[in-house]
């Protein structure tokens, strides 16, 4: 099996323009994407799919050391949807990357389908581990750190969680234990769009002030805009580099973003758009997207 660890993201040597450019273009297509295999499937959860796009964008198309047409590479970078629920965004960030063909995604949800609605790594390459309970990914993202750390291995693992999966008490086990080993080859984004399903976080239990919570775990600690592709790119950037502590990234993000009547909006944690909203949130999208690529 070939070695990935010293292979670069195609776009390593452009400018940080360059590559901000092409995670928004990505991270476009992921949005027109996943909101199709969610009309065609007639279920999904458009809020937190639309939420993490961008972050999936800037790990899948410029961070992460991964190739998927070697998807069990020992030194590839490792990576958790601890939200397992989000699979619209996460699936297209896989067929994107090449882990499997892109007219799969045609699949989504159907009878026999790879691409269940929690995902699956006996099933779908690129998986890491089964993930869709909430407070299980993190765990098990901190277990696989911890064997890099032991094995002096050279890979990196990054996560995601949402906000209200904070709650989970298991998260903060995790991250207690993962402060405790000085885990600095881990890096958990935080999706704060401060919704989760039926109503906001801090009306349900409320989870600030966050960042001291991290803090006081051991972590490092640093926020950024969820849709801004250079911030988060930036961000990501100083996170890869050499430290003696796991970092948490808390990004500022919108539940629905990118279509009007979805945006923090607690009732689209899931939901499947009728034709005339799939149309207005197309054409919402395609306007957004041709003012930002002048």
């Amino acid at each position: 099996m070939s070695s990935i660890a010293a292979v670069q993201p195609p776009n390593a040597n452009a400018s940080r323009a360059e590559r901000a450019r092409h995670v928004r273009e990505r991270a476009f297509w992921m949005r027109r994407r996943l909101l199709k295999m969610i009309v065609d499937a007639g279920q999904g959860h458009p809020g937190g799919d639309l939420s993490s796009a961008d972050i999936l964008a800037a790990l899948y198309f410029d961070i992460l050391r991964i190739d998927g047409s070697s998807p069990t590479a020992p030194d590839r970078d490792r990576f958790v949807m601890s939200k397992g629920h989000c699979t619209g965004a996460l699936y297209t960030a896989l067929a994107g990357a090449g882990f499997f063909a892109e007219d799969e995604l045609d699949t989504y949800l159907k009878p026999g389908s790879r691409l269940n609605g929690h995902p699956n790594r006996t099933y779908l390459p690129g998986v890491e581990t089964n993930t869709g309970p909430l407070g299980h990914g993190l765990p098990v993202a901190v277990g696989i750190a911890v064997a890099g750390q032991i094995d002096q291995a050279g890979y990196r693992v990054f996560a995601l969680t949402g906000d209200g999966e904070l709650q989970e008490g298991s998260m903060w086990e995790a991250a207690m234990f993962a402060g405790h080993r000085k885990l600095g080859n881990l890096t958990v984004i935080v999706d704060r769009n401060r919704l989760q399903q039926g109503a906001k976080t801090e009306d349900t239990n409320s989870l600030e002030p966050l960042a001291d919570k991290w803090r006081a775990f051991g972590w490092e600690v640093v926020g950024v805009d969820g849709h801004d592709h250079d911030a988060l790119l930036a961000t990501l950037d100083a996170a890869v580099q050499p430290r003696e502590k796991p970092l948490v990234i808390i990004a500022d993000t919108h539940k629905g973003q990118g279509v009007s009547f979805m945006q923090d909006q607690a009732g689209w944690h899931h939901g499947v758009p009728n034709a005339d909203q799939y149309a207005q949130a197309i054409q919402e999208l395609e306007a957004a997207f041709d003012v930002e690529a002048r």
